[in-house]
């Protein structure tokens, strides 16, 4: 069984700060890897050791694996940490990791790959006894295929590329005309974002709610969920603001879920920390959309609402250790609530890079997993999310109220955030009242956001 002495972390932001928290309370040593533009990030200053791998681009630096490893290998770290996004499930960093004998912090290559291809998820799922959305299974390489399978599906439909994932590569399709329109450009999208243009279709649910699983898996075959997270809340199919227990979910419900999202793991003899996202329709039946092979941006949600710290069991599993805890042992305790903050304009959507010239956030009673600090410059080349607010409480209602306080008191200047539009959400009946889809964000300014 392994003992870490010192983690690289593969990823940057408040990610890497994250994870510098849980190796510093473990007594592990962090090694933090940054490009150029992330000189002076406060990460790389966190970490007890920093190197340099390239130029600001993310596919000269963080998405480079020779570089990480070779990162890795200069620093003499035991494990990589991936963090979530650029390589966490790329199935070629694990099988170098392997090659150069450090530990990889998540599952083995072959779980990542049949989790990564939505069209092969979707079969193992299926033979798992997991409800799938409706559609086509096989590789679409014609308009002619895909109208074909189309009609049988029925229009509306979601034409997707396998290779995706974070709501990018997929296109809502509502008529023959529109699939035509864009089949050519959403293969060449996903051929471009993921190095694979294939695509598949399934039925589009309407008024869906977006619901995932957190799942914990040992190698001796002992598997665990931690609850459920409410994620309904997003803009451009990317989620904004999540919330656990999910308040759409009723006992029966829930008990069902959690059940089968404990079924699919096991059934691909799952390994680590990993999350089971499905998509709801109005009338609660549920379906499989995809596994994520790594740790969630929301995953503090469930750290509050269970008092588990998933980082660190994370690195327990990858040392080897057995789960620490039965199924029993894992309760949820009140309701958590989390607000991303992005540097965005709250309703166009787009980046608003820039120096962070003054920040005041609340001190009290909150979690605060932030990537900036005052001073800081946000970069135009990677994801502009810039923190994340974390409130917990005793019931949904108080975990709210608390929010309402802690984004009142959020100031941030220098950049454009969309705190204005979290701040709307939080006011908006619908989403007190806990009765919202994904087309919360829309109805809000709909509504008469300013």
């Amino acid at each position: 069984m392994a003992t870490f002495e010192k983690i690289m972390i593969a990823n940057r932001g408040e990610i890497a700060r994250r994870i510098i928290r849980t190796c510093r309370k473990m007594g592990i040593k962090t090694v933090a890897v940054y490009s150029e533009a992330d000189l002076e990030a406060p990460y790389v200053e966190e970490a007890d050791e920093a190197v340099c791998i390239g130029p600001a681009q993310a596919k000269k630096s963080y998405l480079d694996i020779e570089k990480i490893i070779q990162a890795a290998r200069e620093s003499e770290a035991d494990a990589i940490h991936p963090g979530y996004g650029f390589l966490s499930e790329n199935p070629q960093l694990v099988r170098r990791c392997e090659e150069e004998n450090i530990v990889f912090i998540g599952p083995d290559a072959l779980q990542i790959e049949r989790m990564g291809s939505k069209i092969e998820a979707r079969l193992h799922m299926k033979q798992a006894g997991v409800p799938v959305v409706p559609g086509w299974d096989g590789k679409l390489d014609r308009v002619e295929d895909a109208l074909s399978i189309a009609e049988q599906v029925g229009y509306p439909i979601m034409l997707k590329a396998s290779a995706g994932g974070g709501g990018i590569g997929m296109q809502l399709i509502h008529s023959e005309a529109d699939l035509r329109k864009s089949f050519a450009s959403t293969m060449q999208r996903a051929s471009s974002s993921f190095g694979d243009g294939t695509l598949f279709i399934e039925k589009w649910i309407e008024n869906p709610h977006h619901i995932e699983v957190q799942v914990a898996c040992d190698a001796y075959g002992n598997a665990v969920h931690l609850f459920e997270r409410e994620c309904s809340v997003q803009r451009r199919n990317q989620k904004i603001i999540e919330e656990t227990p999910s308040p759409f979910l009723d006992p029966l419900t829930k008990k069902r879920l959690l059940e089968t999202a404990l079924a699919g793991v096991k059934h691909i003899g799952y390994k680590n920390v990993g999350t089971m996202e499905f998509i709801m329709d109005e009338h609660k039946n549920f379906y499989f959309l995809e596994m994520n092979t790594r740790l969630q941006v929301e995953h503090p949600i469930t750290e509050e609402t269970t008092g588990i710290d998933l980082v660190e069991l994370q690195i327990r599993l990858a040392e080897g250790e057995k789960l620490p805890f039965v199924q029993s042992d894992i309760q949820q305790t009140g309701h958590s609530i989390e607000c991303r903050l992005y540097a965005e304009d709250p309703k166009t959507f787009f980046p608003s890079p820039g120096t962070i010239q003054e920040l005041h956030l609340p001190d009290q009673d909150v979690r605060l997993d932030f990537a900036v600090k005052q001073g800081t410059k946000v970069s135009p080349f990677y994801d502009p999310m810039i923190g994340k607010i974390i409130t917990h409480a005793s019931t949904r209602e108080l975990a709210i109220e608390k929010m309402k306080d802690c984004l009142k008191q959020v100031e941030v200047h220098g950049i454009t955030t969309n705190l204005l539009l979290l701040e709307q959400v939080m006011g908006d009946r619908g989403f007190i009242e806990g009765n919202y889809t994904t087309r919360l964000v829309e109805s809000v300014w709909d509504e008469g956001g300013s």
